[in-house]
């Protein structure tokens, strides 16, 4: 019995701001990318509220929150867009999901832990750290896979890969660092759920990317 050939994975393609608007169901791609971003920033409150260390950027997000009397999704926000000014000399295409990832997510954040209770059982701080994690990453997939354009800390780093021409991961590692470090220094929750969220958040987005990707009709430009 021959086999049925397998069909090439849809690919993620990077699309200007003007034809955004123009691709193909569109109000099928906002709708899932709220979708996806409101998961995203409610499975941070999760991890955060779990109580054993939050994802690398919520680490400095926390303690910047502490020291300025902010809250974590006020500091999610305010971080998206100083990142944003660094696209301009990286000559990033802001996108719709760009703008509302900044905004949405930090939202999404503090409406998490407004609602979210604390947690000192450490049988289920580990199981919510778990779920945490699985559900940001599928959140992840979700909101990429609408091919809205990048967040901001995303853009930033394939920016960086492209300017210097280096592959994203190093690049990636090295600013997740610097950001886990710093957010360390200032007293950021770093534990064992940052590590964990570290390891495993790429694998369930790769997992995950194939069931949710909304692949772009020909004829759209892309870069």
């Amino acid at each position: 019995m021959s086999r049925r050939p397998r069909r090439a994975p849809a690919r993620l393609d990077n699309v200007s701001l003007r034809d955004q608007l123009r691709l193909d169901r569109l109000p099928r791609r906002l709708m899932q990318m709220m979708v996806g971003l409101t998961g995203f920033g409610l499975s941070l409150a999760l991890l955060l509220e779990a109580g054993l260390g939050g994802a690398p950027w919520d680490v400095l997000h926390a303690a910047l929150a502490h020291h300025l009397g902010a809250t974590v999704g006020l500091m999610s926000i305010a971080v998206s867009f100083v990142l944003l000014l660094a696209w301009i000399p990286l000559r990033e295409r802001v996108g719709i999901g760009t703008i509302a990832n900044a905004i949405w997510v930090g939202l999404s954040i503090d409406a998490g832990l407004a609602l979210l209770p604390s947690f000192d059982s450490l049988p289920l701080q580990i199981v919510l750290m778990l779920l945490a994690v699985v559900l940001n990453g599928i959140s992840g997939a979700v909101y990429i896979g609408a091919q809205l354009g990048a967040g901001a800390r995303d853009g930033l780093m394939t920016g960086l890969s492209r300017v210097l021409e280096r592959p994203v991961g190093p690049i990636r590692i090295v600013l997740e660092v610097i950001v886990l470090v710093t957010g360390w220094a200032l007293g950021g929750p770093l534990g064992l759920g940052t590590v964990v969220y570290a390891l495993a958040l790429g694998p369930v987005i790769q997992a995950t990317m194939p069931h949710v990707l909304i692949p772009i009709g020909e004829g759209t430009s892309r870069r």
